[in-house]
């Protein structure tokens, strides 16, 4: 009846009033971190009889803590919990970093790393030059769901000391050998993995590293809304994989050892795979060497690589660069669709020492604009550079309805060649102080199009 006001006992309604209260408040005071559906048992505490039922086939799920944690080394606890069979782990947020010695990943599992976890490299440890935080060699059926949560080395520690040099000999004095492999994420030789929201910073190496293994390639590989902070080497380095797809994701202020970008993909073998590689939607900003660095040398086997609707920009570094695809080199397509690069120091695309008769190269609706803003940058200073110094004819590159947005009084595009140009079709457009377009080898079909000055 309209106006009048039951009470929660009264009549007929009053019970299912109370078991709705009953459930509202049993979901409410579940503990800070856990999730009932990952631990079962709803506490962080060791759990000796969750540990044995598991064992014994009566539980899927484990929880990292039921191991017992200890906020000085986690290791022993994280690793358990990851060789024990269960299909998912859930490492739950202790209000303290897991922090571990180096750790090995299985197959035909999940790690659910919950929101706010620091999986944080021990200080004093990973002494050997490889040692990574998490490594996953020869394993299928990964997926590491980390939404929120982080994995941290600790960079400084690597990297400092001093090479002392004379006429014939160096040597490196450090706290740590002197190396460039402290990842905090590699995969080697896995198919199949997945690794969503995680962020990776501060390795002594590479954010991810993606590698093959003793069966040939990583294989199925998916990263999604990754990102990569603050690393040594590289954002990612991508080595050896058939079916990359990176999505949504972020590589920046990677600094410290050559090449420093934020992705490079460069293969170490020539019967090692780079295909059906792409990255979407992803950023590359403010990393010391190129954002995207394609490096072909050592590479025979024809490669398939798509960048789509990413961004280059960079305050200490340049854009894009696609080099050493050689006579010898690969076959195949490394393409650049819908992609911006805005705002470096250095070049905004270089293409270098690229045989016109091996791997085409191709940027699609590509904008480079305020690129090379820093004149004492290394090389030519211009938004686009192409050079060769291979015997090699240069090409085998299109522009396809392609865009240069320039402030400076130079020429768009510098060209630096050895032995001339041929095969480089597309269009350019041109907005810039300068009114004449450069001039480009007679044997190529580029046109490039003077359009007046910038917008902005």
């Amino acid at each position: 009846m309209i106006g009048k006001r039951r009470d929660l006992c009264d009549g007929e309604s009053g019970l299912p009033w109370i078991i709705f209260l009953l459930v509202v408040l049993t979901t409410a005071v579940q503990p800070f971190g856990v999730r009932a559906d990952d631990s079962d048992d709803g506490t962080n505490t060791p759990n000796p009889q969750a540990v044995a039922e598991l064992r014994d086939g009566e539980r899927t799920t484990a929880n990292a803590a039921w191991w017992g944690f200890d906020p000085d080394d986690a290791t022993e606890a994280l690793q358990a919990a990851i060789r024990s069979g269960a299909k998912r782990v859930f490492v739950p947020n202790m209000g303290r970093p897991w922090i571990v010695r180096p750790i090995m990943l299985a197959g035909n599992q999940t790690l659910v790393l919950e929101r706010g976890v620091e999986i944080t490299a021990k200080r004093g440890e990973y002494r050997g030059g490889g040692d990574s935080v998490f490594t996953a060699r020869d394993v299928s059926n990964l997926a590491i769901e980390g939404d929120g949560a982080t994995v941290r080395m600790q960079k400084e520690d690597y990297i400092t000391g001093i090479v002392l040099k004379d006429l014939d000999w160096h040597r490196w004095f450090g706290q740590y050998e002197k190396a460039e492999w402290r990842m905090a994420l590699s995969l080697r030789g896995c198919s199949n993995v997945t690794v969503r929201g995680l962020t990776l910073r501060d390795s002594g190496g590479d954010g991810v590293y993606i590698d093959g293994g003793k069966n040939g390639p990583s294989r199925n590989i998916r990263l999604s809304n990754v990102v990569c902070d603050n690393n040594y080497r590289q954002g990612i380095s991508v080595i050896d994989v058939d079916g990359l797809l990176v999505e949504n994701s972020v590589f920046k202020n990677t600094w410290g050892t050559p090449p420093s970008s934020g992705v490079d993909i460069e293969p170490d073998g020539a019967e090692q795979v780079v295909r059906d590689v792409v990255f979407r939607n992803c950023r590359f900003e403010d990393n010391y060497g190129d954002g995207i660095e394609v490096f072909l040398s050592h590479v025979t086997r024809d490669v398939s690589i798509l960048f789509d609707d990413c961004f280059v920009t960079s305050s200490r570094g340049s854009g894009i660069r696609v080099t050493k695809i050689k006579e010898s080199g690969p076959g195949g397509l490394i393409e650049f669709r819908n992609c911006r690069v805005e705002s470096t120091v250095g070049y905004g695309i270089k293409v270098q020492d690229k045989a016109a008769d091996r791997g085409r190269v191709r940027f699609v609706n590509c904008i480079v604009r305020d690129a090379a803003n820093n004149r004492q940058y290394a090389g030519a200073w211009a938004p686009v550079w192409l050079q060769s110094k291979l015997s090699a004819r240069f090409g085998g590159i299109d522009f396809v309805n392609c865009a240069i947005e320039d402030d400076h009084d130079r020429a768009a595009i510098a060209v630096q060649m050895a032995s001339g140009m041929r095969d480089v079709t597309g269009t350019i457009a041109v907005a810039s102080p300068r009114d004449q377009p450069p001039s480009l080898d007679p044997n190529t079909s580029l046109v490039v199009k003077q359009t007046g000055r910038p917008s902005k």
